[in-house]
């Protein structure tokens, strides 16, 4: 059917809340929330295959191992899969002393009972009871009156006190949604809250967990947040509950729904690992927790190893993580274009020169050390990049550190080489260019150090005396200069008649220790003004400056024939 010409006339702005003294636009985030995961319920929900119990019980593990205190489990009542996870999970004794589980239950007496016999032996469980209270379900779902869905909460608040009572062993924790809260009227969600409360006699030692989500993402997310503050201000006996937050992704705002949310008096998170969940997904755990890491809050939770997570996450979902997740994504940390690579890579100088630890790099908002990522591709190279990308890829992969008219000669190389293969350059690709242009460790070059010695003479002269290799034929050749670079450059013009002017030289280690290797740029000019460039690496830093005389030696062969018709 095709759209109407002016859709908007079948949608309402959501309403303004009216909240004209809102305090949480001046507050900060100073502390992490607790966080519950959803992934073995919501997330599990959200998935065309849901987990069996080998991928459950191995993203339960891998949510222990990073912090997660607080999991939701499952929906025992939802079938014999769920409700044996559950029940074996808690047998088996693998919840640790410091980790609550949670299981979710609709409002119906059949299935809270179902819940807690799935949680039958607990040291210590939370049962989260809901039911949805806003309009459109009370009117077109259910076709009840606000008396009659608060009604529903009441009753299903006295089954779950009473079935606790049961189990006086294990230490129980209510929770509460009033479900599509976010599209739900204030003040009836407020007195459905006030009314469980009533029934559950929470304490501040032993508060009630209400829960306020986003069912459906109806609004920007200030809504959201003046929605919190004034359900926070308006609660009675505040202190005896905990304010929860579980926002969806309907709108592609759900972190910073629950980020102004917490700024608005929440207490509490719920989510998925990067944000699976129904329809568009829910708030993603590691991006709100890594947010909170860039401003200098620990989230109490570990992604130190970030790809193993994902590893995990994908397994057990069967979903892959977009390569421009936050964060987590194959290439959130990596720059093509030549301004973004030259940026980060003056950054990277400027963060090795630097007294402090202080994150300072362009563009990347987190060291992705911190996530386990190495920085070997922060920077890759495709035909958009510049030469700080390869220059960047040559020292991270070769220790090469490029003078900076090196490096602008070599951007043609690099630049031809990506336009002739229409595609993303590697490590491997850029280091093969490398040597071919400047003739480093390939062989069929024009010139080649065979063999050499150096001498002084009575006069203080250096004499330069060796075996260079012409086209494969070895030729014994000498010279003397002022120093060892000056004597093979004169041995070139004296033996093969070819003049170079040499206009800058350097040099610098490769790595450290005994094993270290040295690299020497040659910067010369040749008697027609053409500029070319020698580059030499040998374990002997001696060495690796001949080798550089001789490298300049071919890239002049080179620069003839290029100019021959």
């Amino acid at each position: 059917m095709p759209m109407l010409s002016n859709p908007g006339v079948k949608y309402a702005a959501f309403p303004q809340v009216a909240l004209p003294d809102r305090q949480w636009p001046t507050r900060t985030i100073t502390a992490p929330p607790r966080w519950l995961s959803t992934d073995l319920r919501d997330g599990n929900q959200a998935i065309v295959d849901p987990m069996d119990a080998v991928k459950k019980n191995r993203f339960f593990d891998l949510l222990v191992q990073i912090g997660v205190k607080e999991i939701e489990v499952g929906f025992p009542s939802a079938g014999a899969t769920e409700f044996d996870f559950i029940s074996s999970l808690v047998q088996s004794g693998r919840v640790p002393d410091d980790v609550l589980v949670q299981v979710l239950t609709q409002s119906r007496e059949d299935l809270i009972r179902t819940s807690f016999d799935a949680l039958r032996g607990s040291r210590a469980a939370i049962v989260h009871l809901y039911n949805a209270v806003s309009p459109a379900w009370r009117d077109i779902v259910f076709r009840m009156s606000q008396d009659e869905v608060r009604d529903i909460a009441v009753t299903g608040a006295k089954i779950m006190r009473d079935e606790a009572a049961k189990q006086p062993d294990t230490r129980w924790h209510f929770q509460y949604s009033p479900e599509t809260f976010s599209t739900a009227e204030l003040d009836f969600s407020l007195s459905v809250c006030e009314a469980v409360m009533d029934v559950l006699a929470p304490t501040p030692e032993h508060p009630v967990i209400l829960n306020l989500p986003a069912t459906v993402e109806a609004s920007t997310p200030n809504i959201y947040a003046d929605q919190i503050e004034y359900f926070c201000r308006n609660l009675p006996n505040r202190d005896s509950a905990v304010i929860s937050l579980h926002t969806h992704n309907d709108r592609g705002t759900g972190v910073a729904a629950a980020e102004l949310g917490l700024m608005a008096g929440a207490d509490r998170v719920e989510g998925c690992l990067f944000g699976n969940g129904e329809r568009t997904g829910n708030c993603c755990l590691v991006t709100m927790a890594l947010n909170m890491y860039t401003q200098g809050i620990d989230p109490c939770l570990d992604f130190g190893d970030i790809d193993r997570v994902i590893e995990t996450v994908e397994y057990c979902n069967q979903l892959p993580v977009d390569a421009r997740h936050p964060y987590g994504g194959e290439l959130v940390f990596t720059a093509f274009s030549g301004s973004h690579q030259d940026a980060i890579k003056k950054g990277f100088e400027a963060q090795t020169a630097q007294n402090d630890t202080r994150w300072r790099v362009p563009y990347l908002p987190i060291d992705p050390a911190d996530l386990g990522r190495d920085y070997e591709a922060v920077i890759r190279v495709n035909s958009q990049s510049g030469k700080g990308g390869f220059a960047w890829v040559l020292e991270q992969d070769q220790g090469l550190k490029l003078p900076k008219r090196l490096s602008a000669d070599f951007s043609r190389h690099v630049q031809r080489m990506a336009d002739q293969l229409g595609r993303e350059l590697d490590a491997a690709d850029i280091w093969d260019a490398f040597r071919k242009a400047y003739h480093v460790q390939t062989d069929g070059k024009h010139f080649q150090l065979v063999d050499y010695e150096e001498s002084r003479g009575a006069d203080g002269t250096r004499i330069f005396a060796g075996t260079i290799a012409v086209d494969g034929q070895e030729q014994t050749v000498s010279g003397r200069g002022n120093g060892l670079i000056s004597s093979v450059v004169s041995t070139l013009e004296n033996s093969f008649g070819l003049a170079i002017e040499v206009l800058d030289y350097s040099e610098h280690a490769l790595g450290t220790g005994r094993d270290a290797r040295a690299a020497a740029y040659l910067h010369c000019r040749l008697p027609d003004g053409t500029e070319i460039w020698g580059v030499g690496i040998d374990e002997d830093v001696a060495t690796a400056s001949v080798r550089s005389v001789v490298s300049s030696a071919n890239s002049a062969v080179a620069a003839h024939q290029a100019r021959e018709p």
